[in-house]
């Protein structure tokens, strides 16, 4: 119960205090460029479906999260199996997320989720989730494990404390975010290219080329800095959150 409580309030702080920082990653890693995907207007397009699908995603995250560590799973084994049944939630979210904020027509959620159900069915809504999992396991791996590492240099009376759980995920998740940049371009192409085109298919490799032939190295790093940004940030507020909510949680129990 209290990771999924305080999973459930982590995700959704963060993913409602750092929305803008995502929309501009998502429109610098379109296809049609980052002004012609709208540029600097409309920064919270698509915040309702994030806002009703966070809490769920990151409380699936953390209840699986635990669970493995107290069956003694490696850490980095708990986390992908955590991200892996998170993106059962996240990837239809993430659909219609990144539609919004780089639909030139205005369109709301609801309209693109309804249009992406008319023209290609449910499976629509999970177009990139081969390319989220691909993500997402390297980024676990990343992250999670150097976030342990960081707590327990702290030393003891200090790993546990929120601020250097804040302190390390800043760092744990800023530069895993860098690393996995690529993997996060090919995802974003993935879910955002229309369903007669050839990267419909969800080809990450496919994804990857594409991108690499049209821009270079650069493009593959398209969105670096605000996802660096993102992440790092998030990763503080998110396991920051976590960890004190848990805390709390614990103390009233007891």
């Amino acid at each position: 119960q209290e990771a999924l409580l305080s999973g459930a309030a982590a995700g959704l702080l963060v993913d409602l205090s750092l929305y803008p920082l995502d929309t501009l990653k998502t429109r610098a890693q379109s296809s049609a460029g980052f002004w012609s995907s709208g540029g600097l207007r409309g920064l919270f397009q698509g915040v309702s479906v994030v806002s009703l699908l966070s809490m769920p995603g990151a409380a699936v995250f953390f209840v699986t999260y635990d669970t493995g560590k107290r069956r003694r799973l490696p850490v980095p084994v708990a986390a992908c199996l955590g991200e892996a049944a998170a993106c059962l939630v996240r990837v239809p979210c993430e659909v219609v997320k990144q539609r919004a904020q780089t639909d030139r027509l205005g369109r709301r959620p609801y309209r693109i989720f309804a249009d992406c159900l008319r023209e290609e069915g449910p499976a629509g809504l999970y177009r990139g989730f081969r390319s989220t999992i691909i993500r997402e396991l390297p980024f676990a791996s990343l992250q999670f494990p150097l976030w342990e590492a960081l707590k327990a240099l702290a030393g003891p009376g200090w790993a546990d404390k929120p601020a250097t759980s804040a302190a390390s995920g800043f760092a744990a998740g800023g530069l895993a975010a860098f690393l996995t940049t690529p993997l996060d371009v090919a995802k974003t192409r993935i879910m955002l290219a229309s369903s007669h085109d050839r990267l419909a298919s969800g080809s990450v490799l496919a994804a990857l080329s594409t991108v690499h032939s049209e821009r270079g190295l650069p493009g593959l790093f398209a969105g670096a800095a605000p996802r660096t940004a993102m992440i790092a940030i998030g990763g503080a507020v998110f396991l920051g959150v976590y960890d004190t909510v848990r805390l709390l949680l614990s103390r009233l129990a007891s």
